[in-house]
């Protein structure tokens, strides 16, 4: 970026039309402070990361890595980041050019901010289709805040007519319109980077360093062995070795390519944003990528600015455009002042619409969109830690596979090693030089298979499969993860901070009973309020609401807006309300929205005869404080006087006590000099909102959801307490505990099990620190009040997870170790602050989500303990085989199958295990528990112990125990060997079945469920006869009779009773690697207090 001498800051991007130009100004001060403050931007965006990304470097430095793009693929790419990072400060300048030349433009002219600035550029003359203004005029007006333009356009409504729009009604929205639209204009999507193909899939296979070394050692075997044995004969070894490495890596690239599709559909499934919009005059539902040219867009707190525009109407208008500024200050937007709006930005405040002036690509929103790829980089906290197993098991594998090696190269060397015939392989000066080359080679190779199999790569991808799988499983359980991690900390949750309204409720509301004139009144008769009472009541229902009433296609009236909004426009349309009629005849001044910590909103109007009111409408009891006076039967405002304060604050308790949600609705009247003039003292005006005339107090009737008792209580089973956090009074919010369960009784009823917001808020910290860990429920909390219950449990040491829907909810949604946001009900700023988005806003699903978290963890753990067995048993059978008799019974090829059955083939049959009843009568998962229990440490020797014990046993008295003595000594070698292997095989295929249940007795309860764990079953005995019967040259196997075969079966089965009486084994509570540490601290004190000695004795 720089400056040239005609006074434009010109900023380019690595694409050639991304060129503008921004006039501002000739003052070398202003260029100095704009420099400054752009540079200074950019270093501080870039600076934030740096930490993490270098301590994860470092950490990946560290860890022993055979095919480190494999191993990190679903992880944090450090390049890309930081390419990533750079593009979205270049986008960022730019925007900040733009927004820092208007202001500096501004106070050059002397206009001050609030006065439109005047800045004629060239625009095309010609429009765009059938539409009255140009495509490129459009972008260029929003991206360089261009009023003038706007302005020569008719300003908004003008320009809306040009778009074949209405700023009340919207554009017809038929199909023929919406493909003149998206042909015109663009569509609101951007070009996505294609995804990556199956063979480069294959080709990071390709790249495992062990797997690369095996091919140079079958290529090295193959051309020996074709040189000395000729084509025919000579090509087996090698090429045996080739093909077993190719069906590795094509059952890796489909196991991979596969995830990579769910992580694909998952991520378009998370930028898939449903906005409202208004067609035809009705507001109707669409996805953000439906959007188009000239939509007219409502927008409240906390939506998304789904495309670039301008502002139709707005009151109180805030926009926090800090994700494309980098800057956290909050911009006010008014249709006059400042009305342009940048796609991507989010709604801080208040409420209004906006015209949709360019869309997709066309917005800088869509072109850094469409310049960064879709960021699945995440170091999960299990991925880290079985990246940790894995480096300490691959450090041993890799020592023991070196041992091996020397100890073979020797042995053959020095004459000791022999073949099956008894003949000595290596005599010094009489083998030649190519069968002794050619049989170290084997040798090698076969130290690096067992490398291969003793780095347990798919460790730590087994997680990202089993995470993938129960990704896709929970859409259909109603939950979309945002974040992988919190699939894995949501089976540790010790605690659920639950919102009551449509996560414990239905959300379902209606207005079932009203006070009102001093007197209890029924609820839907219009002739039981006076006439004079009535109109002002409809004036301040219509006229103080986010929502609306249209006309559907069908005739019938539709309404739209927030339950609670849409429960109180129903009972003003059962009142007669008409609500265009009664909105048309006053104009809103000013509004305050509701705010969740006021628990009011307030709207000022004017009517036709220059009379200003204010209505206001909120919390019962709070609106109630605030009023002192009502409106009796006669139309009379009447003070308030104790009696009837008491008899509102009675039925306000009653129907709090009956779980209804109560409001209240208020007026005053302003005198016209009380009322602002200007606009900028309209928009900071405070509606007065004391000495209110109390109108009515109404209970709206929201029922529990059916069955959220029962997820409660399985909750409570599992060891996971929930708590209800909710803006609703104490006796709304008992009365709905008690029904929901959880609260027992009215026993529970007491504080600090039912408490305040304001209570808790005001207590010091340490006492703060105690109570939270006995709330059961709190009523009348607001954001903050969550947010440091959320701390205090954090504190105490519960992993606790949070639901939320509201823009202020997200610092607790952060906060907390589980965010979990409504998918109906929140807003966007909600969703991005959570890590789980709740599809159906059920707290039945959020149940599920528990489920599934305590899945991942146990579907890792069978994992662990499955591969783990195999790698010790491999690598134990094949050491003391080389040492002691000079060969290994289990060759290269052999090992590779057993490797594909142990890593791809068995993280597929056991990662993707359902969750079960089971996992929810156990206990969370500690923070800190270790990853390899004593229940799997004790299953995992017992049938290594076993299958060591066993194969070893055929390995040195095989001959004699197998009655082999009657074939040649030649013969005799490869049958036992072979036997080896395939009982090797069978003993794993058994034994996935006991990984299944690591604590359960049954290992078969609902197998038949998991069909792919079947099939996969199915597959590895299938593909092992066929290795048996037909491959023989290839992994060097002889045919086995019916009764070897029968022997091969009943080692594997043996398996399932020793697992069973092995878990008849108590273990002891105390984590396994305590007592290492114990020892470990006991020997560095004995060394400590031995110094300490010998330094006395000097002195």
């Amino acid at each position: 970026m720089g400056y040239n001498d005609t006074s434009y800051t010109a900023v380019r991007f690595s694409a050639e039309d991304w060129k503008w130009k921004v006039p501002i100004g000739s003052n070398p001060e202003w260029r100095k402070m704009l420099e400054t403050r752009l540079i200074g931007g950019a270093i501080g965006l870039m600076w934030r990361l740096e930490s993490k990304v270098s301590r994860l470097r470092k950490w990946r430095q560290a860890a022993l890595v055979l095919n480190a793009t494999r191993r990190f693929r679903y992880t944090l790419d450090l390049k890309k980041e930081e390419e990533r990072r750079q593009l979205i400060a270049k986008i960022r300048t730019h925007a900040q050019v733009i927004r820092a030349a208007f202001l500096f433009q501004a106070a050059a002219s002397g206009q001050g901010l609030s006065a439109p600035v005047s800045t004629k550029l060239p625009k095309s003359s010609t429009p765009t289709g059938d539409f009255g203004v140009n495509c490129n005029d459009l972008v260029s007006m929003c991206k360089e805040n261009d009023l003038s333009f706007l302005q020569q356009n008719g300003g908004v409504k003008g320009l809306a007519e040009k778009l074949k729009s209405n700023a009340e009604n919207g554009i017809p929205g038929d199909d023929k319109d919406i493909m003149d639209r998206k042909s015109g204009f663009g569509s609101n999507t951007y070009p996505r980077k294609k995804g990556k193909s199956f063979l480069s899939f294959v080709w990071d296979a390709c790249r495992d360093t062990t797997l690369i070394i095996l091919m140079v050692a079958a290529a090295a075997s193959l051309a020996l062995g074709i040189t000395t044995e000729g084509i025919r004969e000579g090509w087996y070894d090698g090429g045996s070795i080739a093909i077993a490495v190719f069906i590795v890596i094509f059952f890796t690239a489909v196991s991979d390519y596969k995830q990579s599709l769910q992580f694909q559909n998952l991520n378009e499934e998370k930028q898939n944003i449903q906005m409202e919009v208004v067609r035809c005059g009705r507001r109707i539902k669409v996805s953000i990528f439906e959007i188009v040219v000239g939509d007219i867009v409502p927008l409240k707190i906390g939506d998304q600015v789904p495309a670039d525009g301008v502002v139709v109407s707005g009151h109180s208008l805030s926009i926090d455009e800090s994700s494309m500024t980098g800057e956290s200050k909050i911009v006010h937007k008014d249709p006059v002042r400042a009305p342009f709006l940048m796609s991507g930005c989010k709604v801080a405040d208040g409420y209004g619409s906006m015209l949709v002036t360019s869309v997709g690509i066309n917005t800088e929103w869509g072109l850094l969109m469409a310049s960064i790829s879709e960021d699945n980089g995440e170091e999960t906290p299990l991925q880290v830690r079985l990246n940790g197993v894995a480096t300490f098991i691959g450090s041993v594998g890799l020592a023991v596979a070196a041992m091996v090696l020397v100890v073979l190269v020797i042995r053959f060397f020095t004459g000791h090693t022999r073949n099956a015939d008894g003949s000595v392989q290596f005599v010094a000066g009489r083998t030649r030089v190519r069968d002794a080359v050619n049989s170290f080679i084997r040798i090698f190779t076969v130290a690096v298979t067992i490398v291969v199999v003793a780095v347990p790569e798919g460790l730590p991808l087994a997680v990202t499969l089993t995470l993938a799988y129960s990704m896709k499983k929970m859409m259909a359980d109603k939950a979309l993860v945002r974040r992988l991690s919190a699939c894995e900390t949501m089976g540790s949750a010790t605690t659920i901070c639950s919102d009551k309204t449509g996560t414990l409720t239905l959300n379902q509301m209606t207005v079932v009973e009203a006070h009102a004139c001093g007197q209890k009144v029924h609820a839907d008769t219009k002739s039981a309020f006076p006439h004079g009472f009535l109109s002002l009541l409809i004036e301040g229902i219509a006229q103080n609401t986010t929502g609306s009433v249209f006309l559907s296609e069908r005739g019938d009236l539709e309404i739209s807006g927030s339950p609670t909004e849409k429960a109180i426009l129903q009972w003003g349309i059962n009142l007669g309300m008409d609500f265009t009629d009664v909105r048309s005849k006053s104009v809103i001044l000013h509004a305050f929205p509701f705010n969740s910590e006021k628990k009011r909103g307030g709207v000022a109007i004017k009517k036709p005869n220059s009379e200003f009111y204010v209505h206001w409408k909120g919390a019962a009891e709070i609106v109630l404080a605030c009023c002192s006076s009502y409106l009796d039967s006669s139309n009379s405002v009447v003070p308030l006087d104790s009696h009837q304060l008491s008899y509102y604050k009675k039925a306000t308790e009653d129907m709090a006590a009956e779980s209804l949600r109560c409001v209240a609705i208020a007026y005053t009247m302003c005198k016209s000099e009380e009322v602002p003039t200007s606009d900028e003292e309209l928009e900071n005006w405070n509606l007065p909102e004391e000495d209110l005339t109390l109108l009515a107090i109404v209970g709206i009737k929201d029922p529990c959801r059916p069955g959220v008792k029962d997820a409660v209580q399985l909750c409570t089973s599992a060891g996971v307490k929930v708590r209800m956090v909710t803006g609703d009074n104490l006796q709304t919010a008992r009365a709905i505990a008690r029904e929901c369960g959880i609260l027992q009784s009215d026993a529970d009823a007491t504080e600090p099990n039912l408490i305040e917001g304001k209570t808790f808020r005001n207590l010091e910290e340490a006492q703060r620190l105690e109570v939270a860990e006995k709330i059961s429920v709190m009523g009348r909390s607001s954001p903050n009040d969550k947010l440091l219950l959320v701390q205090a449990l954090r504190k105490r040491g519960h992993v606790v997870a949070v639901t939320g829907d509201g823009t202020n909810d997200a610092p607790a949604l952060h906060e907390a170790d589980i965010g979990l946001a409504m998918g109906i009900q929140g807003t966007e700023v909600a969703k991005e602050s959570a890590d789980i988005i709740i599809l159906d806003d059920n707290f039945s699903s959020v149940v599920k989500v528990v489920r599934w978290g305590r899945s991942v963890y146990a579907n890792i753990q069978k994992f662990i303990q499955f591969q783990l067995t195999v790698n010790v048993a491999a690598l134990v059978i094949n050491v003391v085989a080389a040492i002691s008799a000079g060969n290994v019974p289990l060759n290269a090829v052999q090992l590779l199958w057993v490797n594909l059955i142990m890593d791809t083939l068995g993280a597929l049959a056991l990662a993707t295990e359902p969750p079960t009843d089971h996992l929810m009568q156990r206990p969370p998962v500690g923070r800190r528990e270790p990853l390899i229990t004593n229940i799997m440490w004790r299953n995992l020797i017992i049938q290594a112990i076993y299958q060591v014990a066993i194969l070893l046993v055929f390995n040195f008295a095989g001959t004699r125990i197998l009655n082999l003595q009657r074939y040649s000594a030649d013969r005799a070698f490869r049958v036992r060997n072979t036997l080896i292997f395939n009982a090797f095989v069978f003993c794993q295929v058994f034994n996935e079945f006991n990984a299944r249940k690591p604590d359960e007795i049954n290992v078969f309860k609902g197998v038949t469920k998991n069909h792919l764990f079947m099939v996969i079953i199915g597959l590895e005995v299938v593909l092992q006869v066929l290795i048996i019967f037909f491959l023989g040259r290839f992994a060097s196997t002889v045919r086995l009779s019916w009764q070897l075969w029968l022997v091969s079966l009943i080692v594997g089965a043996i398996s399932w009773p020793l697992a069973a009486v092995g878990k008849l084994i108590p273990v002891p509570d105390r984590p396994l690697g305590d007592f290492f540490h114990v020892c470990s601290w006991r020997g560095r004190a004995r060394e400590h207090s031995g110094a300490d000695e010998n330094r006395a004795n000097s002195l």
